[in-house]
């Protein structure tokens, strides 16, 4: 079969129009725009049909270059440490450390319940795992890392199996963010309770109002400096054992870079850094989920949609039973619940996704941009490996019999 690589500009351009297509899609279809469905997940998912038709239909393989996409998540990660003010990140302390235990509950529940599944489709509970937080909340990446460990350890297929939850749940995640948040503002009446401005915030001056090649170059300045930084720092973590995403690091320079302009009286033009953002991120999604190849997960689709359904119940009652009452059952709350559905189901991306869909829409709401990319960026993988290896250590895991065993 022949095959089709698409790489550099021409990515971008794929992306371009991917988001041009959904942007039209849900501009045609009301109900997209009503549920908040992000335009990058409406275009991205079309496109990886139309790539798994051609492949059923006989047609080259397509597969896209994602170097360019790595990049744009470093930026989007970047511009949203710019917009942190130490004294909103002193604010959101408290709602960051019950996010955190409720992310912990969560992923026990959703754990549990891959693991319940599995013992009814007579399966291994191994893959209960993979049915749960090892491919939904942990994504491709811890997906593939666990797979490849528990393939070895007697678990026929587990690589693939992990994939493939991991694929779909971004979906899912992308899906169900918005339409659970939607119904909590409209059913609570909840409206922002603040401009998403930190109050110590300069006012906007001319120079964010009025273009001017100074100011472009400051802003590419500014965020060349944190992803250059944030990959020294991570070198250096590395090195002494502290394992960090890339994307982390370079948010964290963000959050020193702009409150020390602030300090010095030399604000960053916070306006300016938030359109790059928004730009960063739809492209960098658009590109996620037009790559995705769902031709090798057909056959797999069956199983996976009932697992997935029945995930979707338990974060979708989670999230708005629990997480939206701890968090003060306000605007933010809403949000929040919006990005923590594409959290435990996709990535922290969908997630951000989700939660600009809802802003867009009803109004900012920095609390939320807050604590959904911390807990997603740091906590959340930290939390998935403990409660993967507690579910490993239980006797009931110990004495299950391999497959063919």
């Amino acid at each position: 079969m022949d095959s089709i690589h698409v790489a550099g500009a021409d990515v971008v351009i794929v992306a371009i129009v991917v988001l041009w297509v959904g942007n039209s899609i849900t501009r045609l279809v009301p109900l997209l725009s009503k549920y908040a469905i992000p335009i990058s997940v409406t275009g991205g998912l079309l496109c990886s049909l139309i790539v798994a038709a051609i492949v059923a239909l006989g047609g080259p393989m397509i597969t896209f270059e994602m170097t360019i996409r790595d990049t744009l998540l470093m930026v989007f990660f970047t511009t949203i440490g710019t917009s942190a003010k130490l004294s909103r990140l002193a604010a959101g302390g408290r709602t960051l450390g019950v996010l955190v235990i409720c992310a912990a509950v969560f992923l026990v529940l959703q754990d549990l319940t891959g693991v319940l599944l599995a013992k009814a489709f007579g399966a291994h509970p191994g893959y209960g795992l993979f049915a749960g937080s090892v491919s939904l909340a942990g994504g491709h990446g811890t997906a593939i890392a666990w797979g490849q460990e528990a393939t070895a350890a007697g678990l026929p297929n587990a690589d693939v199996m992990g994939i493939a939850f991991a694929t779909f749940g971004l979906i899912a995640g992308g899906i169900i963010g918005g339409p659970v948040a939607e119904w909590l503002i409209k059913r609570n009446n909840l409206e922002p309770t603040d401009s998403g401005q930190p109050s110590d915030a300069p006012s906007k001056s001319s120079a964010e109002e009025t273009y001017s090649l100074a100011l472009a170059l400051r802003v590419m300045l500014v965020i060349a400096v944190c992803l250059s930084l944030g990959e020294v720092l991570n070198r250096w973590l590395f090195d002494n054992d502290i394992k960090l995403p890339g994307f982390l690091t370079a948010m964290l320079v963000g959050i020193v870079i702009t409150n020390l302009a602030d300090r010095y009286r030399r604000p960053l033009p916070g306006s300016v850094f938030d359109k790059v953002g928004e730009i960063s991120l739809q492209l960098f999604l658009a590109m996620s989920l037009m790559s995705m190849d769902l031709s090798s997960l057909a056959a797999s689709f069956g199983t996976i949609s009932i697992v997935l359904m029945i995930q979707i119940l338990v974060i979708t009652l989670f999230a708005a039973l629990v997480i939206f009452r701890v968090m003060g059952g306000d605007y933010d709350a809403a949000v929040i619940v919006g990005g923590f559905c594409g959290l435990g189901m996709g990535a922290t991306p969908v997630a951000i996704a989700n939660m600009s869909a809802v802003t867009r829409k009803h109004g900012p709401s920095f609390k939320a941009f807050l604590v959904i990319p911390l807990v997603g960026a740091f906590f959340i993988d930290l939390l998935n490996a403990l409660v993967i290896k507690f579910f490993i250590g239980l006797q009931f895991f110990q004495q299950a019999p391999l497959p063919g065993g």
